[in-house]
């Protein structure tokens, strides 16, 4: 790809960026020597702490390698080339994406593992495959079958293109009422003897999600592993006796961001071929200040000692107007950050002229968002409360969906210099 892909202009125009300098590649961004305590770039902004970043990809590898699996995190999560790099180079095996479009960014990013975590069968996603396949022979690449239909469909297409070879697909199995997978074992056994069969199709491995529905009830959520693995690991293994994989290693893969640590036992089934295990968190990345922290705090009664993920993504905003006793107007809002699991969290307080910020009271409360503007209240009769000109940070529930609101985002160090920058694809 050209530079422009990995290292591209950004400038006026693009949130977060002082408009009245010229554009820079993305690389000369930290050269600058902006820091946003000292007003030197526009708000809102969304940041990446640096520290808490480096001390992410670094506990979370190592917890992945504890426990003998591989990490293929969910590049939907940032959609950065930059993270990507970074988290491969801790020793990520390679990437999970949603879809062939996300595969796409990931491959011309470098990655050369690309698991699609979803459904393909259209046939200009599969043309597209066929291209990446072309244009990167020494990738590999897998999505998930969870239907005859689908399996139809890939035929269909696949019979019509001479000299294709066949897509590694892994069997997918799902939960009653909830998204994609085979619902019950003999529906998958079924599909899997299918896959077995067909010519467009190999069979590599079994895969299911257990993500959206865990509740930080560990009662709760070991019931919920347990029945979803143990249904995977019966199927992998029952796949395995008839001989119904066409692989050298077994994939069998799960895992969202919120209960890895009861997920990772369940990867590695004894089957006659290797089995690599390949936990798809994604969210580890930067965490975050809301539901997965909470999600992680329970995790820790379950650890030998406590997690050391950090929340690394704020987004900036500045108090616009104090309109009554007990509420700010922040110039932020759900163009800015995330807001679909809860409201964000004031994390960090400076006050207009001061050098330093420090943690924000802990009444202090984001009570609503239109789409630019956040209702900070406090309660009335407090001794301290923001005045225009403040700035506030806020933390996050849910760092997907902040990320793909930000082109470009600042890495700070501690004193909030800029030391780097990333950009994003979605």
């Amino acid at each position: 790809m050209t530079q422009d892909f990995f290292d591209p202009l950004i400038g006026p125009g693009w949130k977060g960026f002082p408009q009245h300098s010229g554009a820079l590649r993305r690389s000369a961004i930290a050269a600058m020597g902006w820091n946003l305590l000292r007003g030197e770039l526009p708000l809102p902004l969304a940041v990446i702490r640096a520290d808490a970043l480096a001390g992410n990809l670094r506990w979370m590898q190592r917890f992945a390698g504890e426990h003998g699996v591989d990490l293929a995190p969910h590049g939907k999560t940032s959609m950065s080339p930059q993270l990507f790099a970074r988290q491969l180079q801790a020793g990520a095996w390679g990437m999970t994406f949603a879809n062939v479009t996300q595969a796409w960014i990931g491959a011309h990013a470098g990655v050369r593992k690309l698991l699609i975590a979803n459904q393909v069968f259209a046939a200009a996603d599969l043309d597209a495959l066929r291209t990446l396949r072309g244009d990167f022979p020494d990738a590999r690449l897998q999505f998930l079958v969870d239907s005859p239909a689908q399996l139809e469909l890939i035929e269909a297409w696949f019979s019509a293109r001479a000299g294709v070879p066949p897509f590694e697909v892994l069997l997918e199995l799902g939960l009653a009422g909830g998204r994609t997978g085979c619902r019950e074992p003999a529906q998958a056994m079924a599909l899997a003897r299918r896959l077995h069969a067909s010519a467009a199709v190999r069979l590599v491995g079994v895969e299911c999600y257990e993500g959206l529905w865990a509740s930080g009830d560990e009662a709760r959520d070991r019931a919920l592993v347990d029945g979803l693995l143990g249904s995977a690991v019966r199927l992998a293994s029952q796949c395995d006796a008839e001989g119904l994989f066409e692989c050298d290693e077994v994939l069998v893969s799960a895992g969202g961001s919120s209960v890895f640590d009861l997920v990772a036992p369940w990867l590695t089934p004894r089957l006659s071929k290797p089995v690599r295990g390949l936990l798809r968190s994604g969210c580890y990345v930067t965490h975050d200040h809301g539901g997965y922290k909470r999600l992680m705090n329970a995790m820790n009664a379950r650890l030998p000692c406590a997690h050391g993920l950090q929340g690394a993504l704020e987004v900036w905003t500045q108090v616009q107007s104090c309109p009554e006793p007990g509420l700010a107007i922040l110039n932020a809002g759900k163009r800015d950050l995330s807001y679909d699991q809860e409201m964000p969290h004031p994390l960090r307080w400076q006050r207009h002229g001061e050098d330093g910020a420090g943690a924000a009271p802990a009444d202090w409360t984001i009570a609503a968002l239109n789409d630019q503007h956040a209702y900070l209240r406090w309660p009335i009769g407090a001794a301290a409360g923001p005045r225009v000109g403040d700035r506030v940070g806020l933390g996050i529930s849910h760092p997907c969906t902040t990320f793909d609101k930000w082109r470009w985002m600042a890495l700070v160090d501690a004193r909030y210099e800029v030391v780097d920058a990333i950009v994003t694809y979605f």
